[in-house]
């Protein structure tokens, strides 16, 4: 096991993750990344403020917010191509999911600077290590339209994925994305509601989305704080039994007359002859057309 002590490089930055909730889960890593930088790129320095008094950590901070991202990415490649090295965190998690930060990343990377993550909590990789979905594959969407159409129209094209798919959600919404969610994906299709994770009042609940919202509607504590949501994969399609067979049928009904190609597909396949010859007599006419 790696166990030099951790040397901060210049003209570096640091992408670090910080605790979601519970203080407990800051990496020592993480503790030495942002006392050893020049300066600290945070979200909102009030809150990083907290947790840099916390640790006893008198590092700088500037504000890189969403809204000045762009213009302070700019500034920030100016400072490690003289030399700086700089840390971004944001006010929980890990940077640039669902949070500012790729534009800063993107920009450094442009400029061809080391860009060195410093992995941690996330409410992404919480919640989805809960969940207990077998699906190999997951699908990351974050936060939702906020508005019911916009939402129901962006949720359409997911429910027939096969991949667990996760969503953030905020508390004045559960509800009515809740709602949205069991239309969509069906009442039936099992998920996870994570709230408040690595809190005081963590709460997970697995169960089909038409019994979830009525869960959530009847204790309104469930509907306070911060929400990941996680859908399980679309269950594997049926396959078209009217169309099961035509990998066998259709090169027989090239080269012979249809009583014969069904009659040699029922003795290969095992299948109905009826069902055979009607199928038979479709890829006919669609042959002849």
């Amino acid at each position: 096991m790696h166990t030099e002590p951790l040397i901060v490089s210049k003209s570096s930055l640091y992408v670090v993750a910080t605790p979601i909730g519970n203080l407990q889960d800051m990496t020592s890593r993480a503790i030495d990344v942002l006392r050893g930088v020049d300066v600290i790129a945070a979200e909102d320095t009030r809150v990083t403020g907290q947790l840099l008094k916390h640790f006893g950590i008198n590092t700088p901070m500037i504000s890189l917010r969403e809204h000045n991202e762009r213009a302070m990415a700019e500034k920030l490649v100016l400072r490690l191509q003289a030399g700086d090295s700089v840390a971004q965190v944001s006010d929980a998690g890990t940077p640039a999911i669902s949070d500012p930060g790729a534009q800063l990343v993107a920009a450094v990377h442009a400029a061809g600077l080391r860009v060195v993550p410093v992995p941690g909590a996330s409410a992404l990789t919480t919640a989805l290590s809960g969940a207990g979905f077998t699906c190999p594959h997951t699908l990351f969407y974050g936060f939702l339209p906020p508005k019911s159409r916009q939402r129901q129209d962006a949720i359409a094209p997911l429910t027939t994925l096969p991949y667990a798919t996760v969503f953030y959600e905020a508390p004045h919404r559960i509800l009515d994305t809740l709602n949205d969610l069991a239309n969509g994906f069906g009442h039936d299709r099992v998920a996870l509601i994570a709230r408040e994770l690595t809190k005081t009042f963590e709460t997970l609940r697995r169960a089909p989305l038409g019994e979830l919202l009525p869960w959530a509607e009847a204790d309104s504590n469930q509907q306070r704080g911060e929400f990941v949501i996680v859908i399980d994969a679309a269950p594997p399609a049926e396959p078209d039994e009217a169309n099961t067979h035509d990998h066998v049928l259709q090169p027989l009904l090239a080269e012979l007359p249809l009583k014969q190609a069904v009659a040699i597909a029922q003795n290969i396949t095992g299948a109905p002859r009826n069902a055979l010859y009607e199928r038979a007599l479709e890829l006919k006419k669609d042959m002849q057309t």
